[in-house]
């Protein structure tokens, strides 16, 4: 797969940008979002400069709309796959953030148009956090590179690496391996921890994630619990 990269200056958001302007398998990358966000009404801190944040438009139209969270698993792999090569303790937090152990290196917001009972196109829009040396928003748990390699990345050579694991998951395209490898690297993937939904805190255990994205937990009590996304809240240990 072979994507044509634009780089701009800035813009209020890489997704917006390709909503307008993408054609074809494209990539856009802006030195700084005005407007960068996560999913919901998450907003995305980025010092000018420092991170990459970019978009991807793709037309993966043999994907039924029915399997489309595969696009997903696979892009939350290939980030993950690239982030091995310069730090260890990656995991996939549910259902695309990429954590080092337990802060945010990564975070993704992938938006699916659809043609009939396929998709038509989607536009994955993806902050890493790279050589930004500190954080100033409440967000409570970022982490950059730089934090944990006490030195700057080529912001190049991350993209490209991406780019490229991100081809190979697409010109190999296995469904199987790639849900059975996303769920070997998921986050809190063993023991049992704290999680909020909408009655309250309790305690649980990951047991997977289905094939159209629903979060499945055991909690202590052995009783099953399924979640589609905002339903279910992980709690930190400083929270």
């Amino acid at each position: 797969m072979q994507f044509q990269v634009i780089n701009i200056e800035e813009t209020d958001s890489t997704n917006h940008w390709l909503k307008e302007h993408g054609k074809g398998d494209m990539v856009v990358v802006a030195g700084y979002q005005t407007a960068g966000r996560g999913c919901g009404t998450n907003s995305w801190e980025s010092e000018r400069g420092k991170n990459l944040t970019f978009s991807v438009l793709l037309h993966p139209t043999h994907v039924l709309a029915n399997d489309q969270f595969i696009i997903s698993m696979a892009n939350a792999l290939a980030l993950a796959d690239t982030l091995d090569r310069y730090t260890d303790g990656i995991s996939i937090k549910w259902p695309n953030d990429i954590y080092w152990n337990d802060s945010k290196l990564c975070g993704t917001l992938i938006e699916t148009r659809l043609q009939g009972n396929h998709i038509r196109d989607c536009i994955i829009g993806t902050g890493i956090n790279v050589n930004q040396q500190r954080f100033l928003s409440d967000a409570p748990n970022p982490v950059s590179l730089y934090q944990l390699t006490g030195h700057d990345t080529d912001l190049k050579e991350v993209l490209e690496t991406f780019l490229y694991e991100l081809g190979r998951l697409f010109d190999h395209w296995s469904p199987e391996l790639m849900r059975e490898r996303y769920r070997q690297r998921l986050y809190r993937r063993q023991g049992l921890f704290s999680y909020r939904d909408k009655e309250g805190l309790f305690l649980a255990e990951l047991i997977t994630v289905s094939d159209d994205g629903t979060l499945l937990l055991l909690d202590e009590s052995g009783k099953r619990r399924s979640y589609r996304f905002k339903e279910v809240t992980f709690i930190q240990h400083n929270e």
